[in-house]
């Protein structure tokens, strides 16, 4: 399991936005890999987005494996949920450069 930011750390304010638990996703190698990249994204509902195609990069990889998880919610934690303003910037910033559905 990863601790895997939400919005990256580049992009993360250093005093407010880096070390908060709530941009953060604790993940799997390959979800992380895929959410890093922009192929997959979690929206503020707290469900997971795969495009009904996927890049080149995707179908090549282990990565063709995520179209079941389209449509599932992410298990919550007990502290810190995953803040919905971050879940945007990703959708907005990351996801969409690479969306091609």
């Amino acid at each position: 399991m990863i601790a895997s930011h939400i919005k990256p750390w580049r992009d993360s304010d250093p005093f407010t936005e880096r070390t908060n638990p709530s941009n953060g996703l604790c993940l799997n190698a390959l979800h992380d890999k895929a959410f890093d990249r922009g192929l997959i994204t979690i929206l503020p509902n707290y469900t997971i987005l795969v495009p009904s195609k996927l890049p080149q990069e995707a179908m090549e990889s282990d990565l063709l494996n995520l179209k079941h998880l389209n449509g599932q919610r992410i298990t919550l934690p007990n502290r810190f949920a995953p803040s919905k303003q971050f879940l945007e910037y990703h959708n907005e910033v990351i996801f969409e450069k690479r969306k091609i559905v």
